[in-house]
């Protein structure tokens, strides 16, 4: 683990901020703040106008002196002042003020694996702009494993596929340590911006970029798997005349679109697979692979990747949440380390 599991049994509050969405957990209250990591600010005053899904909801919507910013990006914080406030708001004045009575407040956060540096400093700072007095980083990878209830402590290979809106990381873990893990710079982002670009080359049609998921029209039913819809009709604004029109789009070449940054998937878990021991690699023939994050309820991922692995493969209960329910469960101390006596002698 990054941090001893006594240090984060004494924080408060736990945060896990994602390129798509912010979560926070606070010791005792539970998961308190699940909204999209976006904000809306007046560009003439540098008011904030909205936070979370309101702030979504006017991406794309507003006049030019509005502007929806997005403070994190792949899983780093890269405005860390636009980040505090987003903070602050999604938090509520209720919710600051009970934190603020806490003489030493510390905060737990979730970083990417391999966060450089920087990014982990951006992390820092952000949380102590909350007041935080101490920060305790927490590799996302052992926070989702143990969110989505894996036996991360003992001495056993579990294999875990964290898939967010910008990366998906792969990690082989055993004894609260990772073995091995790759990052791969492909998302729910990639894929979603895959089948638009397939949309605009093959049928001349431009979708909103928020206001419609592509994936969950597209692919209907059995999603990725061959045994979905054979088409799919879609609205959108044609290209040349832009006025809006609908088109019955074949669900198969969709799918095409969809595999090409999904080998970049792919060949990350065959990497993490080949610098993996081998007595590691044979717990995993039996126990597969765990998909957590968002882009995990792509519908026909997880088939996808049974064929092409040869493992089984499951979903968590509750993909979405799994980084920051792992981060709550450290807090309370849900989580015991196996305990090894030395031998003496």
């Amino acid at each position: 683990m990054t941090v001893s599991l006594e240090q984060l049994r004494r924080c408060h509050i736990a945060v896990d901020m994602g390129a798509a969405r912010t979560r926070v957990f606070v010791k005792g209250a539970g998961l308190v703040v699940d909204e999209p990591s976006a904000a809306a600010v007046n560009t003439r005053t540098g008011a904030l106008i909205a936070v979370g899904q309101f702030a979504e909801q006017m991406t794309g919507r507003t006049p030019g002196y509005i502007r929806v910013v997005r403070p994190v990006s792949g899983g780093t914080v890269v405005d860390i002042e636009m980040a505090q406030r987003m903070l602050r708001h999604l938090l509520g004045e209720k919710l600051r003020r009970t934190l603020r009575r806490k003489p030493r407040l510390r905060a737990a956060a979730c970083t990417p694996h391999d966060a450089d540096p920087l990014a982990q400093r951006a992390a820092v700072e952000t949380m102590v702009g909350l007041g935080a007095r101490r920060v305790e980083l927490v590799d996302t990878l052992i926070a989702a494993a143990v969110g989505c209830g894996l036996p991360v402590e003992r001495p056993e290979a579990t294999m875990i596929l964290v898939c967010g809106a910008a990366t998906t990381q792969v990690a082989v873990l055993s004894l609260g340590s990772i073995v091995t893990a790759e990052r791969v710079p492909v998302g729910g982002e990639a894929i979603d911006n895959a089948i638009v670009q397939h949309l605009r080359h093959q049928h001349e049609l431009m979708l909103p970029s928020q206001s419609v998921r592509p994936l969950q029209l597209a692919l209907r039913g059995n999603g990725l798997t061959p045994q979905g819809p054979e088409s799919t009709e879609i609205h959108g604004r044609d290209v040349a005349t832009g006025v809006a029109r609908s088109v019955q789009v074949d669900t198969a070449a969709v799918r095409e679109a969809i595999h090409t940054p999904l080998t970049s998937v792919l060949d990350g878990i065959g990497k993490v697979l080949r610098d993996c021991p081998p007595d590691l690699v044979a717990d995993l023939a039996d126990r597969g692979i765990m998909l957590v994050g968002g882009s995990a309820l792509l519908p026909g991922l997880d088939q996808m990747l049974r064929d092409a692995t040869g493992m089984p493969v499951q979903i968590a209960e509750r993909p979405d949440v799994c980084a920051v329910l792992g981060l709550g469960a450290m807090l309370e101390g849900k989580i015991q380390p196996l305990v090894l006596d030395p031998l003496s002698g």
